[in-house]
């Protein structure tokens, strides 16, 4: 997972395309912002994915601002853009446009609905790209409540994911196709790199939560209509599902015999052993009644402590505070301080890069550039001398 050497200019904002540059970032890319001039992003929650990326203000409306992201594009391997179908073309940096001067490129683009469809002109966040994937119809216990808004912005970190993950096999693909040219001793390394061939690559947030649906969409698919609180994993059975303690929620998940028999084992309920995976309503009913009766009896700590050392799949739910000093995530190492990103603000906690392996940077990048930090820097490293620079200022390419 060394991504070292490769170079990513990232066009996106807010958080489905930062949240992939930044998985990128932390597998070792060089990732640089392409900001609009003025229009940083606010706040702490969005600044933390900007950790370890260099950060340029240019303002492509201008002709000098277009043509320094093409000369910064020729020396990328990739171009992320998350703009509403169209808006590159009209910018000119679209992928025709990228392509022309850098032909190995791998330019993605990341969108609500995809760069195809009925849909495709939308706008839209999060909430409606899940209530489009059918993820929000499931989010409740029946069809008599009202859907409830995850916790978690499920499409746009889906979909920043997916776009990570598919910017990554496309370098592979172009590496590995470069290695079979030099293998089959066709032309040296300068020969292939010129003639490498690049790809575009659409990925749509709502797609990614669609792809979600493994669980669910096979009996859609075949005709059936699965409701919520009535699936195997939505509530439909007393043995996976959460419930109240005497103070907070336990989860049980004992979907397997072998984890419902150890839970019945421990809490001295084996009479309950056999009504595992019964269909009868009234079973389901008493069993259920049964099971949330017995969890008052004790909190949620008491619960976790209880069941340590048995396999009977229970937990505990925990607010993100608690989660982020809990000791499992804490001996796992990807969440730690982070760094400052206001006056007089205190680091907010930087959730890092969640694999862990030998050619992983446990450490990853902890430090949060300021809007534009960058622009100078890397445009002197692309050749641009000064009076260039003066000139890019005076157009109002870039920032004064």
């Amino acid at each position: 997972m060394n991504l070292d050497g490769i170079r990513v200019l990232d066009l996106s904002r807010l958080l489905p395309g930062p949240y992939a540059t930044q998985l990128l970032a932390e597998m070792g890319a060089e990732v640089i912002r392409i900001e609009r001039p003025g229009d940083a992003q606010s706040g702490p929650t969005l600044e933390s994915i900007n950790r370890g990326k260099r950060r340029v203000a240019l303002n492509l409306k201008t002709e000098g601002g277009r043509e320094a992201f093409l000369d910064l594009a020729a020396t990328a391997d990739v171009v992320l853009e998350q703009f509403r179908p169209g808006v590159v073309d009209r910018l000119g940096v679209d992928y025709d446009a990228v392509r022309e001067v850098n032909p190995g490129i791998v330019y993605c683009s990341l969108s609500g609905y995809g760069q195809t469809g009925p849909y495709s002109d939308r706008v839209g966040h999060d909430l409606n790209y899940i209530g489009l994937a059918g993820l929000l119809d499931m989010t409740r216990q029946s069809e008599d409540e009202t859907p409830r808004v995850p916790g978690y912005q499920v499409a746009d970190i889906g979909g920043g994911l997916f776009a990570a993950l598919s910017i990554v096999g496309a370098l592979l693909s172009r590496e590995l196709g470069a290695g079979n040219q030099n293998r089959n001793g066709v032309g040296d390394q300068a020969d292939v790199d010129n003639d490498a061939t690049g790809e575009y690559i659409d990925v749509s947030l709502t797609d990614a939560a669609v792809s979600f649906s493994q669980a669910v969409a096979p009996r859609a698919l075949a005709g059936g209509d699965p409701r919520p609180g009535e699936t195997p994993l939505t509530g439909q059975f007393p043995w996976y599902d959460v419930y109240p303690a005497a103070e907070g929620y336990v989860t049980l998940a004992a979907l397997e015999p072998h984890f419902w028999h150890a839970f019945c084992e421990a809490v001295d309920h084996e009479e309950w052993i056999e009504y595992h995976m019964t269909s009868d309503p009234a079973e389901l009913e008493t069993l259920r009644e049964a099971l949330e009766s017995l969890f008052k009896t004790r909190t949620r700590d008491e619960w976790v402590s209880f069941f340590e050392g048995v396999d009977a799949a229970v937990g505990g739910v925990y607010t993100p505070a608690e989660m982020v000093e809990h000791p499992q995530i804490v001996a796992r190492g990807y969440v730690a301080g982070g760094a400052a990103v206001g006056e007089g603000e205190p680091p907010p906690p930087v959730v890092g890069f969640p694999a862990r392996g030998t050619d992983i940077d446990h450490d990853g990048p902890t430090a949060v550039a300021e809007h534009g930090d960058d622009t100078e820097s890397v445009l002197q490293e692309s050749g641009y001398e000064e009076d260039a620079l003066e000139q890019l200022r005076a157009s109002g390419a870039i920032p004064e």
